[in-house]
Protein backbone atom coordinates (compact mmCIF):
# COMPACT_ATOMS: atom_id res chain seq x y z
CA UNK A 1 0.00 0.00 0.00
CA UNK A 2 1.52 3.34 -0.99
CA UNK A 3 1.06 6.67 0.74
CA UNK A 4 -1.54 7.55 -1.88
CA UNK A 5 -3.63 4.62 -0.64
CA UNK A 6 -3.65 5.75 2.98
CA UNK A 7 -5.92 8.25 4.61
CA UNK A 8 -5.29 10.02 7.90
CA UNK A 9 -7.97 9.71 10.55
CA UNK A 10 -9.03 12.25 13.13
CA UNK A 11 -7.64 12.07 16.64
CA UNK A 12 -11.08 11.08 17.91
CA UNK A 13 -11.27 8.21 15.43
CA UNK A 14 -7.72 7.08 16.27
CA UNK A 15 -8.61 6.97 19.99
CA UNK A 16 -11.75 4.99 19.17
CA UNK A 17 -9.66 2.54 17.14
CA UNK A 18 -7.20 2.14 20.02
CA UNK A 19 -9.94 1.37 22.53
CA UNK A 20 -11.56 -1.07 20.09
CA UNK A 21 -8.22 -2.82 19.60
CA UNK A 22 -7.94 -3.21 23.38
CA UNK A 23 -11.47 -4.68 23.40
CA UNK A 24 -10.43 -7.14 20.69
CA UNK A 25 -7.40 -8.43 22.62
CA UNK A 26 -8.98 -8.59 26.07
CA UNK A 27 -11.33 -11.60 25.58
CA UNK A 28 -8.42 -13.76 24.42
CA UNK A 29 -6.34 -12.76 27.42
CA UNK A 30 -9.26 -13.42 29.75
CA UNK A 31 -9.97 -16.83 28.22
CA UNK A 32 -6.32 -17.86 28.52
CA UNK A 33 -6.22 -16.65 32.12
CA UNK A 34 -9.33 -18.68 32.90
CA UNK A 35 -7.85 -21.85 31.41
CA UNK A 36 -4.68 -21.27 33.39
CA UNK A 37 -6.67 -20.98 36.61
CA UNK A 38 -8.62 -24.15 35.91
CA UNK A 39 -5.44 -26.13 35.16
CA UNK A 40 -4.28 -25.77 38.76
CA UNK A 41 -7.36 -27.59 40.00
CA UNK A 42 -7.12 -30.50 37.55
CA UNK A 43 -6.15 -33.91 38.87
CA UNK A 44 -2.95 -34.12 36.85
CA UNK A 45 -1.47 -30.79 37.86
CA UNK A 46 0.45 -32.09 40.87
CA UNK A 47 1.15 -35.46 39.25
CA UNK A 48 2.50 -34.38 35.87
CA UNK A 49 4.30 -31.20 36.92
CA UNK A 50 7.20 -31.02 39.34
CA UNK A 51 7.07 -28.36 42.07
CA UNK A 52 9.41 -26.22 39.92
CA UNK A 53 7.11 -26.61 36.91
CA UNK A 54 4.10 -25.71 39.04
CA UNK A 55 5.91 -22.50 39.92
CA UNK A 56 6.58 -21.93 36.22
CA UNK A 57 2.82 -22.20 35.64
CA UNK A 58 2.29 -19.64 38.40
CA UNK A 59 4.76 -17.36 36.60
CA UNK A 60 2.84 -17.83 33.33
CA UNK A 61 -0.40 -17.04 35.18
CA UNK A 62 1.12 -13.84 36.56
CA UNK A 63 2.42 -12.83 33.11
CA UNK A 64 -1.00 -13.28 31.51
CA UNK A 65 -2.61 -11.36 34.40
CA UNK A 66 -0.11 -8.54 33.79
CA UNK A 67 -0.99 -8.58 30.10
CA UNK A 68 -4.66 -8.24 30.99
CA UNK A 69 -3.94 -5.30 33.27
CA UNK A 70 -1.95 -3.56 30.53
CA UNK A 71 -4.70 -4.14 27.95
CA UNK A 72 -7.30 -2.66 30.30
CA UNK A 73 -5.07 0.25 31.38
CA UNK A 74 -5.87 2.60 28.46
CA UNK A 75 -9.60 2.51 29.23
CA UNK A 76 -9.02 3.01 32.95
CA UNK A 77 -6.58 5.84 32.30
CA UNK A 78 -8.89 7.57 29.83
CA UNK A 79 -11.90 7.28 32.11
CA UNK A 80 -10.03 8.78 35.08
CA UNK A 81 -8.11 11.55 33.35
CA UNK A 82 -9.96 13.19 30.45
CA UNK A 83 -12.94 11.07 29.44
CA UNK A 84 -14.41 13.83 27.30
CA UNK A 85 -11.22 14.52 25.35
CA UNK A 86 -9.03 12.79 22.81
CA UNK A 87 -5.34 13.64 22.94
CA UNK A 88 -2.11 12.68 21.21
CA UNK A 89 -0.70 11.88 24.65
CA UNK A 90 -3.46 9.37 25.37
CA UNK A 91 -3.15 7.84 21.91
CA UNK A 92 0.61 7.41 22.37
CA UNK A 93 0.34 6.09 25.94
CA UNK A 94 -2.54 3.75 25.10
CA UNK A 95 -0.69 2.36 22.09
CA UNK A 96 2.41 1.72 24.20
CA UNK A 97 0.34 -0.01 26.88
CA UNK A 98 -1.41 -2.21 24.33
CA UNK A 99 1.82 -3.15 22.57
CA UNK A 100 3.53 -3.59 25.92
CA UNK A 101 0.85 -6.05 26.98
CA UNK A 102 1.92 -8.37 24.19
CA UNK A 103 5.32 -8.97 25.82
CA UNK A 104 4.07 -10.64 29.02
CA UNK A 105 1.33 -12.32 26.98
CA UNK A 106 3.89 -13.91 24.64
CA UNK A 107 6.03 -14.92 27.61
CA UNK A 108 3.08 -16.41 29.52
CA UNK A 109 1.93 -18.37 26.48
CA UNK A 110 5.49 -19.53 25.90
CA UNK A 111 5.96 -20.77 29.46
CA UNK A 112 2.67 -22.66 29.53
CA UNK A 113 3.32 -24.06 26.05
CA UNK A 114 6.68 -25.32 27.33
CA UNK A 115 4.96 -27.10 30.21
CA UNK A 116 2.41 -28.76 27.93
CA UNK A 117 5.07 -29.72 25.40
CA UNK A 118 7.24 -31.16 28.19
CA UNK A 119 4.39 -33.40 29.33
CA UNK A 120 3.58 -34.54 25.78
CA UNK A 121 7.12 -34.84 24.40
CA UNK A 122 8.69 -36.08 27.66
CA UNK A 123 11.80 -34.04 26.80
CA UNK A 124 12.72 -30.71 28.33
CA UNK A 125 15.02 -29.85 25.42
CA UNK A 126 12.41 -30.50 22.73
CA UNK A 127 9.76 -28.71 24.79
CA UNK A 128 12.04 -25.68 25.20
CA UNK A 129 12.80 -25.62 21.49
CA UNK A 130 9.11 -25.82 20.57
CA UNK A 131 8.25 -23.08 23.06
CA UNK A 132 11.00 -20.82 21.68
CA UNK A 133 9.74 -21.42 18.14
CA UNK A 134 6.21 -20.49 19.20
CA UNK A 135 7.42 -17.34 20.98
CA UNK A 136 9.41 -16.44 17.87
CA UNK A 137 6.31 -16.97 15.72
CA UNK A 138 4.24 -14.61 17.88
CA UNK A 139 7.03 -12.02 18.01
CA UNK A 140 7.44 -12.18 14.24
CA UNK A 141 3.82 -11.34 13.53
CA UNK A 142 3.20 -8.98 16.44
CA UNK A 143 6.44 -6.99 16.26
CA UNK A 144 8.68 -7.75 13.27
CA UNK A 145 6.05 -7.71 10.52
CA UNK A 146 4.64 -4.29 11.50
CA UNK A 147 8.15 -2.84 11.79
CA UNK A 148 9.12 -4.17 8.38
CA UNK A 149 6.00 -2.54 6.92
CA UNK A 150 6.67 0.71 8.76
CA UNK A 151 10.29 0.79 7.55
CA UNK A 152 9.24 0.14 3.98
CA UNK A 153 6.56 2.85 4.08
CA UNK A 154 9.05 5.48 5.32
CA UNK A 155 11.57 4.67 2.55
CA UNK A 156 12.24 6.76 -0.58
Amino acid sequence: MSRAETEPVSLETAVTHLLEECRMVLPGVQALFGFQLVAVFSAGFEVQLSPFEQRLHLLALALVAMAGALVMAPAAYHRQTRPREASDHFLSLGGKLLLGSMIPLIAGIGVDFYLIARIIMESRAIAALLALLLVGFFASFWYLLPRMRRDRSTGP
